[in-house]
């Protein structure tokens, strides 16, 4: 299809993250934006007041007639609809072009520069950092993020004179390779998705294909350390970066009254007394990386400083709903048991001494059956851990593959229950914690301003 011939887009899974941020972009293009998801939430809600049609109900019907002309109408859709969806067997039956979200993004890393942010975990901070440490200086950006920024309120930033466009490279369905990097980071290879993948040597494999999209005049920013071997292009310059070591990396780090405080060693150029807007020690690795990519597309060092000192975080990822001398409650959308674990230890760090409690939900069976131990492993960082039943999200539960798994491997002696997720605000209101983490990448969060109402009336 012609890009010119489009008149209308129509999103089956309109509600996801990602998707949505694609469908703000089409909005904003002035086209006609329709699309189907399972349940209303925000984002839906937000869409809808911006001028998207949408409906909730899996039926032909609905779809807007003028999203019914295949020679005017793209499709876009997110893998994690079945294929037997009858709107999606439609438009497959009816010669639509169809497109996977990545496809899109890909189109958009081809017409402009794309810095870009992959890895199994911190790719939406690190992402949306970067998106604003550019959009706050005289260089801009577009981005398509996975998260929303503080900031802005949304996962979506337009600009009519920036070069570059910010995305979130997703490796989930390999969707990432639809890409053509100007310049990626690549912050973890901790196996994921093993349901797509298989085995831990696929998913490298499916990272080393990634690096060869990059441009031949473009940049790899790689984490240290990873198994990963790279296998980039002629032309392409390499750097590595870590908190303590690598071309990019922190020095002087200075952590207190409620502050980090560090310098950055770059090969572009060192910055001094960065002071972190989210004070938490993970954000110092991620604010390294989205600070080389910032420094590449010509950010200043001072734009730089402020960027990085006026930055809000990102809903849902260390994400602090009470902080008070008396009471702290933060959730995470940390579901994969490194992550787990560098949230745990992030934690620990800023309230030492203080009784921490954790409240993790599951976020896919396999994903459970894959790596229930090393979930238990991170979670046994903590003395008091309660296991919600596993959110399922688009799988069908597996036989034996249950919470249970992660409970029974839990340390001795930590203080440990499992419970439905309907009981978690009674858990809460037992009490006997000073610092409250959720995590997950589930409906946990659905709980998150009911427990926020708890603590901050049982502690006012």
């Amino acid at each position: 299809m012609d890009a010119k011939n489009i008149k209308a887009v129509y999103f089956v899974g309109i509600g996801g993250i990602g998707m949505s941020a694609i469908a703000r972009y089409f909005l904003h293009s002035g086209l006609l934006v329709a699309g189907y998801d399972k349940t209303p939430s925000d984002l839906t809600r937000r869409l809808i007041e911006e001028g998207a049609q949408i409906h909730y109900e899996d039926n032909i019907s609905l779809i807007p007639e003028a999203c019914k002309q295949p020679d005017t109408c793209l499709v876009v859709y997110t893998p994690a609809i079945p294929a037997e969806h009858s709107e999606l067997q439609y438009f497959h039956n009816n010669g639509f072009e169809m497109q996977k979200r990545a496809q899109v993004l890909g189109t958009l890393t081809r017409s402009l520069r794309g810095l870009c942010v992959a890895g199994t975990h911190g790719k939406t901070t690190t992402s949306s950092m970067a998106a604003h440490l550019l959009h706050q200086s005289h260089v801009d950006c577009n981005a398509f993020l996975g998260g929303i920024t503080k900031n802005y309120g949304t996962n979506y930033i337009l600009s009519k004179k920036s070069p570059y466009v910010v995305i979130e490279a997703d490796e989930f369905d390999r969707s990432f390779h639809w890409l053509t990097p100007w310049a990626t980071v690549i912050t973890a290879t901790d196996a994921d998705h093993l349901d797509i993948y298989g085995t831990e040597e696929a998913y490298l494999e499916s990272f080393r294909h990634y690096t060869s999209l990059i441009l031949p005049d473009g940049y790899l920013i790689l984490h240290t350390g990873l198994k990963m071997k790279p296998d980039t292009q002629k032309g392409v310059t390499s750097y590595t970066y870590s908190r303590d070591e690598g071309d990019f990396h922190a020095e002087h780090v200075r952590i207190g009254n409620g502050e980090i405080v560090f310098d950055l060693v770059s090969p572009l150029g060192n910055i001094a007394d960065i002071n972190l807007g989210v004070p938490v020690c993970v954000n110092i690795e991620n604010g390294i990386a989205a600070m080389a990519l910032a420094q590449l597309a010509g950010v200043s060092a001072e734009e730089i400083r402020q960027g990085m000192a006026t930055f809000k975080g990102v809903d849902r990822r260390f994400d602090f709903h009470i902080r008070t001398n008396k009471m702290v409650y933060l959730s995470d959308y940390a579901h994969h048991p490194a992550e787990i674990r560098q949230s745990i230890l992030s934690v620990k760090q800023l309230y030492e001494g203080k009784r921490i409690k954790a409240i993790f939900q599951p976020h896919l069976y396999t994903r459970t059956r894959d790596f229930y131990k090393e979930f238990a492993d991170a979670l046994s960082l903590l003395d008091d851990v309660t296991i919600v039943d596993i959110y399922p999200a688009r799988e069908k539960p597996i036989p034996g593959v249950t919470n249970q798994l992660i409970y029974d491997n839990l340390r001795e002696g930590i203080k440990k229950e499992m419970c439905h997720k309907e009981d978690i605000t009674d858990i809460v209101r037992r009490g006997g914690f000073d610092v409250l983490v959720t995590l997950g990448a589930g409906d946990i969060e659905d709980y998150a301003e009911e427990i926020t109402k708890i603590l901050s009336n049982e502690n006012d």
